[in-house]
């Protein structure tokens, strides 16, 4: 496997990753479409995409990760949201969700980010130093849910806010 950044080329592979990742998902109402592909291509339209990496095995890309500008309480720069990572269904389980999660962090923090949110599971991502914080809110979701890791050091307070593409929905 091969991580490696996603190019215009890969736009229809990342789709497709993004879109059977998510499509029997439990976060999902069963049968509810997932709208992970509409939120990289929103993102990607908008030129709002900051960091796209694939993972690749001999041509095939089998995992994608998605890093855009996020805020945080009052301070708009340096904060990015982590999402969606997606994975092939047939190679999940397999460490390249991490592997993809690992190298977005060590690209962004070498790019002097102040940290990274997400929402998400805290017992996967705790692996990799995301945690809840007290004070770190996003409206519509459990406190628990919200993670974030600090690259600075400072610790994150107040209401994260997405970029708009993370409420787009299967209809649009």
């Amino acid at each position: 496997m091969h991580i490696r950044l996603g190019t215009d080329n890969d736009v229809a592979a990342i789709r497709a990753v993004e879109h059977a990742a998510f499509r029997n998902h439990p976060q999902h109402a069963p049968g509810a479409e997932p709208t992970e592909h509409l939120i990289v291509d929103a993102l990607r339209s908008a030129s709002r995409l900051s960091l796209s990496l694939v993972a690749e095995d001999r041509g095939e890309v089998t995992g994608h990760v998605a890093l855009s500008p996020a805020v945080v309480g009052e301070d708009g720069q340096g904060w990015y949201m982590l999402g969606p990572v997606g994975v092939s269904p047939g190679r999940q389980g397999r460490g390249i969700g991490s592997a993809l999660v690992r190298e977005a962090l060590r690209i962004i923090r070498d790019q002097g980010a102040r940290g990274v949110v997400l929402v998400g599971d805290p017992a996967y991502y705790g692996r990799f130093g995301f945690r809840a914080w007290p004070g770190l809110i996003m409206d519509g979701v459990p406190q628990e849910n919200v993670l974030a890791v600090s690259l600075d050091g400072r610790e994150p307070e107040g209401g994260v806010r997405a970029d708009p593409a993370f409420l787009v929905t299967a209809d649009e």
